[in-house]
């Protein structure tokens, strides 16, 4: 059974920094695509990031272009984001998300191409 676990969440002030991680686990998992989607209070989950596996091409929305990173490291399954530059916007659940299909940058945002997903961590930033 495929399990995402995030970690990594909590308080910042406004123009600090957090990374997640999410720890991936399962017989034979290996995700062609990984990727992290936020929701805040009242509004739909959003693309945040995503990165695959062969060649790690990485896809960003445009909120987190240059303030987020995305990562992952294949040899054990954990993926990774790394954010700076923190706005009280950027309040939300963080979830990770996994995919056995390759998605480029059209396909990489759309939430129906996981299969797989964490329960969520929280951030929340103070102005």
């Amino acid at each position: 059974q495929v399990r995402l676990v995030e970690s990594g969440g909590g308080l910042v002030q406004a123009g600090g920094s957090l990374r997640l991680s999410c720890a991936a686990s399962g017989r034979s998992f290996d995700p062609a695509t990984m990727a992290w989607f936020r929701q805040a209070p009242g509004k739909e989950r959003e693309f945040v990031a995503a990165i695959r596996r062969v060649g790690g091409r990485t896809y960003y929305t445009d909120s987190a272009k240059g303030r987020f990173t995305i990562s992952r490291d294949n040899a054990d399954n954990t993926l990774y984001l790394q954010m700076s530059s923190l706005e009280p916007e950027d309040t939300a659940v963080y979830f990770c998300a996994a995919s056995p299909a390759d998605s480029g940058s059209m396909l990489a945002p759309n939430p129906a191409r996981y299969l797989y997903w964490g329960q969520g961590t929280q951030v929340t930033v103070s102005s």
